[in-house]
């Protein structure tokens, strides 16, 4: 690779956002507030969220509020009792840029209102869709890729967060691959990977006979990775009792192998991801204040790929280029288009690139719009085919397209399954609680089993207002 082809564009240009208030103006939580500006915040019970809020009529991820240049969007994420304004049920809605008037959402028992909050942001946007290996054209990947480049020309410790299938592995290999350290190693130690008992060795290496088993010395990742970057994957997995000795090497630059009394000094640069929430972790007690504000010296999060759906073109295009033989964009038919569109890529990129993969050879499992399986008759009709006079807006349309196909592919996973629900969410690659979250949804049941994988009563809203 190439450093052209790694390196984002050095010019970049600046957007203004304007600055949007969301304040809780009714329930538990009233008084609390966040300002958005070009950004997204997730709204919910689970500390994982933006803006955590404690009535228990409020699922755990109840929505998102986007704010952008063309407005505020609102989208409900597969909340229970729905997103309200006044008798409006929102799925998925924009309010136009600039709010001319305060809006109240009500979601459960809690209602927010946004408003402008005057001022704006400046952001800056690179002008390449791509960084290294990582690809992307919208607004949220282009504002990464500028953050990416002026932070590979440091030292600074990063911290990668983002959902699973996002491509954090990727980030952090560009990343190093933009650094003056480039030609130096890049080494990869996955925390969740290792278990406990070996993860110190692993990390910092062991004398022989430091422990049972120890036949000979061996270096750690710390001492292969000297010169180069050390890639610290899912960090969010590391046992506690590790994080105050990780924290040691990464302030003094030095560490001693299990088992030896000398100090060995080392060079690195550490790289660090996780899945989680790391700062709620750290408000939760899981995660040590200290280690999150070391590793967290530079930060960027990478979106999931259902906030940035109009990347799908553009993914689906590379991935195909990687097939063998290659194949072109122009031969995923419309429907397909449809199905990827209306798909909420619970696995992210890694989902989309089994997809890929499955198109031109398995095409019967989710993406192909024949009318040999359950899931293929769910795909829409072409719009000279609607029945009727009128046509519905675009985006009724599509969440309606969305619904059929989410009922008709539940129903028929959980009849390959035999009504096992963990079993079709091994089948469907998502998981359980995904799966469970689409069967309430829809009203769908699978039995004695479903039941017994039900979530606990904790988990369970107790109501759903205005008779939805």
């Amino acid at each position: 690779m190439s450093g052209d082809e790694t390196r984002a564009s050095g010019r970049a240009q600046v957007v203004q956002y304007a600055k949007t208030h969301i304040a809780v103006t009714a329930g538990p939580d009233a008084g609390a507030r966040i300002e958005v500006a070009g950004s997204l915040v997730r709204i919910g019970t689970a500390v994982e969220n933006d803006l955590v809020l404690r009535d228990d009529s409020v699922s755990r991820r109840h929505c998102e509020i986007e704010s952008g240049i063309s407005g505020v969007r609102v989208r409900d994420v597969g909340s229970r009792n729905g997103v309200w304004i006044g008798s409006l049920r929102i799925v998925d809605a924009i309010l136009d840029a600039p709010l001319l008037r305060p809006t109240t959402l009500t979601l459960g028992d809690s209602q927010l209102t946004i408003s402008e909050g005057g001022g704006t942001v400046d952001r800056l946007q690179a002008t390449s869709h791509q960084f290294g290996d990582v690809i992307g054209a919208s607004a949220r990947m282009r504002e990464l890729f500028a953050d990416l480049d002026r932070i590979s020309a440091t030292d600074l410790t990063l911290l990668i967060e983002g959902e699973t299938g996002t491509g954090k592995d990727v980030v952090a290999e560009a990343v190093h691959r933009a650094s003056a350290r480039a030609e130096a190693p890049f080494v990869v130690f996955d925390c969740g990977a290792v278990a406990p008992s070996l993860a110190e060795s692993e990390l910092f290496g062991h004398e022989r006979g430091a422990f049972t088993g120890a036949v000979a010395a061996r270096a750690g990742v710390f001492e292969q990775a000297d010169g180069g970057t050390l890639f610290l994957d899912e960090i969010g997995e590391l046992p506690k009792d590790l994080q105050p000795k990780l924290l040691r090497v990464l302030e003094k630059r030095q560490l001693r192998r299990i088992g030896s009394a000398k100090t060995i000094d080392v060079d690195v640069r550490i790289l660090a991801a996780t899945n989680r929430n790391l700062l709620a972790e750290v408000q939760r007690g899981v995660f040590r204040e200290d280690l999150y504000f070391r590793i967290a010296a530079a930060h960027v999060t990478v979106p999931p790929l259902r906030e940035r759906l109009s990347d799908l073109p553009l993914l689906v295009a590379h991935f195909l280029s990687l097939e063998d033989p290659p194949r072109s964009v122009h031969e995923v038919c419309s429907e397909t288009w449809e199905m990827l569109n209306a798909h909420r890529w619970p696995g992210n990129v890694r989902e989309l690139r089994n997809a890929v993969r499955r198109l031109f050879v398995t095409p019967e499992r989710l993406l192909a719009p024949g009318a040999s399986t359950p899931v293929a008759s769910s795909a829409p009709l072409p719009p000279e085919e609607l029945p009727g006079a009128s046509v519905l807006p675009l985006r009724i349309a599509r969440q309606e397209a969305s619904d059929k196909f989410e009922r008709g592919y539940v129903h028929a996973i959980l009849k390959r399954s035999g009504g096992n629900v963990s079993r079709a969410a091994s089948l469907a690659e998502v998981s359980r609680q995904m799966l469970q979250k689409l069967m309430r949804k829809h009203g769908i049941a699978a039995g004695a089993r479903a039941a017994a994988d039900a979530p606990p009563e904790s988990d369970r809203l107790t109501r759903i207002p205005r008779g939805a």
